[in-house]
């Protein structure tokens, strides 16, 4: 039966760039004046292995960021310039132009707008009037994977049809400064700002790799894994330490369940790809998948070069694959992210 097929993945990223080390002296400005152990500070951002981060902002404009309402404001305004670009350099890709898009989906945890990035962009870039709208919220990391496969479900029923998905993702601009606890210090170091889109196009459109099959796993009473608190200053991080514990029990047994309803097993698997969620993250993937160091280098790559985009990273990582893969006809590929819920979004690929 045919499937629904990736045509293009395009990568934008903002044009201000700070190495970890200018963030780490940036940070130490900022919260020595609160008597935080400045120590633990630079050994928890270098133990990230994440080597710089494109940011939505100059590093010197945050410190006029003093609420949620200024950041928000920061965000939407970066988020469609940001999103445009990475659209645009899709489409460019895939051979096709805005009014050839008829589903669009949107997919983000930084920020919010009403209406939505993908509304705001519909004049800017000349999508059509009838063209359909899913903003999406609240996926985070995870999102990446599972916009592909709502997209892949809504192609299913358009042979015909393009869907666009957007993921754009300004974590810089979440920062809450006043937080002094081991998870925003751990975000402050890890999490980078980026946008990625994805074309895809039904049946009669499609091209490899095509999207085979899909599967998202929930984790019952696991709401405290990760997230945000809502406060006054904004997004507060909720990222508990039991995250690769979680990966190292469940991935193993997901994957396997999920390809062996396919006939597959992990060695049929040629392309891996994984978001970059951190260093124990992806060590707790490749223990639980019993897979070698190198099979995850893209996504390690990824980390180190621009950091945990969120959502946009495990696109910006199946950007790279298609760039740069060797697979042949009929081999497969698993792209895989996890996220608030918290669960586990699977997607079968097939070149």
């Amino acid at each position: 039966m045919p499937h629904p097929g990736i045509l293009a993945v395009g990568q934008a990223l903002p044009p201000h760039y700070a190495t970890q080390e200018e963030l780490i002296a940036a940070l130490r400005k900022l919260w020595a004046k609160e008597h935080f152990n400045l120590a633990r500070l630079e050994g928890l951002h270098r133990s990230v292995r994440v080597g710089g981060r494109h940011l939505a902002l100059p590093l010197d404009a945050y410190e006029g960021i003093r609420s949620f309402a200024a950041a928000n404001r920061a965000w939407t305004e970066c988020a469609v310039a940001l999103g445009a670009e990475a659209i645009e350099r899709a489409l460019d890709r895939a051979g096709l132009a805005p009014r050839d898009v008829d589903h669009v989906l949107f997919t983000t945890v930084t920020g919010i707008a009403a209406p939505s990035i993908d509304a705001r962009l519909v004049n800017r870039l000349g999508l059509r009037s009838d063209v359909k709208r899913t903003p999406m919220f609240g996926l985070g990391c995870a999102a990446g994977a599972a916009g592909i496969a709502r997209a892949a479900d809504v192609l299913r029923g358009g042979p015909d049809e393009v869907a666009l998905l957007l993921s754009v993702e300004l974590c810089s601009l979440t920062l809450q400064r006043d937080d002094h606890s081991i998870p925003n210090v751990i975000a402050s170091g890890l999490f980078g700002d980026g946008a990625a889109a994805v074309v895809l196009g039904g049946a009669a459109r499609a091209r490899s790799p095509r999207v085979v099959a899909t599967q998202s796993v929930f984790y019952p009473d696991t709401e405290w894994v990760m997230g945000w608190n809502v406060v006054d200053s904004g997004f507060q991080v909720v990222l508990s330490a039991r995250v690769p514990e979680l990966v190292r029990e469940r991935v193993g047994p997901d994957v396997d369940r999920f390809l062996g309803a396919h006939g597959l097993a992990r060695a049929d698997v040629a392309e891996w790809i994984c978001h970059p969620g951190g260093p124990k993250v992806l060590e707790a993937f490749a223990e639980a998948l019993a897979l070698p160091h190198e099979t995850f280098a893209r996504t390690w790559r990824s980390l180190e070069s621009v950091g945990n985009l969120s959502s946009a990273s495990v696109l910006f990582v199946l950007g790279d694959t298609l760039a740069s893969t060797r697979a042949a006809a009929g081999d497969y590929g698993l792209l895989l992210a996890m996220g608030p819920g918290f669960g586990a979004e699977l997607v079968l690929l097939q070149w």
